[in-house]
């Protein structure tokens, strides 16, 4: 059957051949329909924006013995009446486009031990012309609770296969092709038809779903469910008021320690290949083709070659920190997180959900201006996505270990942890500010989340999960660190002076280009104690990626790069002893009051350029120009107050 032309037109191209009929996968939030969909298409998924809208969805291939289906994840929804613009592009595509642009069948994962919710998805698609396949999952997790689900009896009673299986473990998933295969085989007709003349959000038409579901749940449930497991015993103590926030808080403490402890010593090997093997064999080609010069091999193999290294380097730590979120969501404990934290969104007069985009914030801000579509109202969204920029995300990470390890080697981790801390209050006080400035009206919803139960992270799915993350990092960030660093190096190689030509190599970076902008901004930042060139240049950089700060630096005092190196190295390294002496004689001998306001105006001020572009496209020019306003102005009296305060006290 051949796919409807308004089905295969999201952005980067559909990843099954035309043609292929398109099967549209829907369920709740936290039914598995992600991991079902993983465990559908592999790992080889393309994501990108649905035509005319911003919402992101994930296709995939899924290959079958019956033929190959273009598989779409549409956004998680409770049902077909949408509350956010996630949520409205499901019923789009379901109920408002022509019959032709519509996919040739729907997939409705239903969790197990929510089945009564589950089901009324299911029951409204049933009640539209269309092919449907009921996916059972997290039956092993009801069975603990003491419930067995009948998937015969549930398909019979409602009148549309039903298949049981278990995505995470890849249990019962070669059982959904051929019953797959079979629907598509059959006309797309109305199971469930509606009383003439009653519409779908009518109260008559809500009780006769509600009856059809309670009967198909009497017939097919046995056991009542609530055991209480191991599960129930420990939300005792993860949804506690007073140890619910202290067990959270440690989770993110650890997170942190793995991250800047166990990336390092990873790091070794692929800075080492390019800075040496890599390096060596590029100026030894460019010798050989007669391009030995100055101005070729400085900008292929310092800058380009250079920038590639320098986002290799990254990987190792966005991966661990990738991995380390997976896993905690995996396990369920992300949405206990969002119930912990729901009191103080709630203070900032954002509902509790807003804690996901937020969180995923740490690990880049991009995605997380794109995930505040979760949230249903605009001003719950506008506020989210002016917040986001204050979460520190990872891409600062590597800049925290470098001046922690320099100016604090015995304490590096804990340094680290307390500028996330930093950045959870940054975020509550600019919310309490700007609620009670610009929305003083607006309220909070009540938290609504299923609270999943607790389950072993399997690590086929952690490990998928973040090399997703990573691959569109990556993609995000490598070829803004790679333009960064070739930036850099023709800033520093064009002179500003008599006596020296373009990529000299007696040239020194305070007589470049780049040293005069820098000297040019410096003396803004003496109340905050590093008004030098060679510390506020990297600021420059640091706009458009955070993760050119350190790269920067070393070009500029000629050192090597220490971004691989372990802490302990990183303390005793050329590069760090330049900062420290730069840091001391830009502060009048107050280093560490200076370094401390230098690492906040880095987590205060614009995290990178594609942030901007992502609020851009998700809040409009107007309100990412007032943010980019509120973050500069903030950092600035931010980082003088924390300089002029530690500088008094130590």
């Amino acid at each position: 059957m051949a796919a409807a032309p308004g089905c295969h037109s999201c952005a980067g191209g559909a990843p099954a051949p035309a043609g292929a009929p398109v099967i549209g996968l829907v369920g709740a939030p936290n039914a598995g329909k992600s991991t079902l969909f993983n465990a559908l298409t592999g790992a080889k998924v393309q994501m990108g924006n649905w035509p005319g809208t911003t919402v992101e969805v994930a296709r995939g291939a899924w290959r079958t013995e019956a033929g190959v289906y273009d598989v779409i994840d549409f956004p998680g929804t409770y049902s077909l009446e949408p509350l956010s613009p996630d949520e409205h592009l499901t019923r789009e595509m379901l109920v408002e486009k022509p019959p032709a642009e519509r996919p040739d069948l729907v997939l409705v994962a239903v969790d197990a031990t929510n089945l009564a919710r589950g089901l009324y998805l299911a029951c409204q698609v049933a009640e539209l012309p269309y092919r449907v396949v009921a996916v059972l999952t997290k039956s092993d997790v009801a069975r603990a609770h003491g419930a067995e689900i009948d998937a015969a009896a549930l398909a019979d009673e409602l009148g549309f296969p039903v298949v049981d299986c278990d995505p995470r473990r890849r249990a019962g998933v070669a059982a959904i092709a051929p019953v797959v295969a079979a629907a598509l085989a059959g006309c797309a007709t109305v199971l469930h038809p509606a009383p003439e003349g009653a519409e779908p959000g009518e109260d008559a038409a809500v009780e006769r779903r509600f009856a059809r579901i309670d009967a198909a749940v009497a017939a097919a449930r046995s056991g009542a469910g609530d055991r209480v497991t191991a599960s129930d015993r420990f939300d005792r103590v993860a949804l506690h008021p007073v140890a619910g926030p202290l067990l959270f808080l440690a989770a993110m403490w650890l997170v942190f320690q793995i991250t800047t402890t166990v990336a390092a010593p990873l790091q070794d090997g692929l800075e080492s290949l390019v800075t040496g093997p890599l390096s060596d064999a590029a100026r030894a080609l460019l010798a050989a083709v007669g391009l030995g010069g100055p101005v070729a091999t400085g900008l292929i193999v310092d800058g380009l070659i250079g920038g590639v290294g320098m986002v290799l380097t990254f990987a190792p730590l966005m991966a661990l920190m990738f991995l380390c979120l997976a896993v905690l969501e995996d396990s369920g404990y992300m949405a206990r997180a969002a119930v912990v934290t729901d009191r103080v969104m709630r203070a900032i007069g954002l509902p509790g959900k807003a804690f996901i985009p937020l969180i995923v914030g740490f690990g880049c801000n991009v995605p997380a201006i794109s995930a505040t579509r979760v949230l249903g109202n605009p001003r719950h969204r506008l506020l989210t996505a002016l917040l986001i920029p204050f979460t520190s995300c990872s891409a600062r990470l590597t800049v925290y270990v470098m001046l922690a390890a320099t100016f604090f080697p015995g304490h590096a981790g804990t340094v680290v942890f307390a500028m996330y801390l930093i950045s959870i209050g940054l975020i509550v006080a600019t919310g309490l500010v700007l609620r009670h400035t610009l929305w003083r009206t607006m309220g909070s919803e009540p938290l609504v989340i299923d609270l999943p139960t607790y389950q072993l992270p399997t690590p086929r799915l952690a490990l998928s999960v973040t090399w997703i993350r990573l691959r569109g990092f990556l993609r995000t960030a490598g070829g803004i660190i790679v333009a960064t660093v070739a930036v850099v190096w023709a800033l520093q190689s064009i002179p500003v002076v008599d006596g020296y030509g373009i990529a000299d190599e007696d040239l020194a970076p305070r007589d470049s280009v780049y040293g005069a902008v820098s000297e040019t901004i410096a003396p803004v930042f003496e109340p905050a104690g590093y008004g030098s060139w060679s510390l506020t240049g990297t600021l420059i950089t640091g706009f458009v990626a955070k993760e050119a700060v350190i790269s920067t630096w070393a070009q500029t005092y000629a050192v090597d790069d220490v971004t691989d190196a372990a802490p302990e190295e990183q303390a005793g390294s050329a590069l760090a002893e330049r900062t420290r002496a730069d840091f001391a004689e830009a502060s009048g001998g107050h280093p560490i009051a200076a370094v401390w306001a230098f690492m906040v105006f880095l987590l205060a001020y614009t995290p990178c350029v594609a942030t901007l572009a992502a609020q851009k496209r998700e809040i409009g020019l107007r309100w990412t120009l007032f943010g980019l306003v509120v973050q500069l102005l903030g950092a600035w009296l931010l980082s003088v107050a924390v300089f002029q305060t530690l500088a008094a006290l130590l």
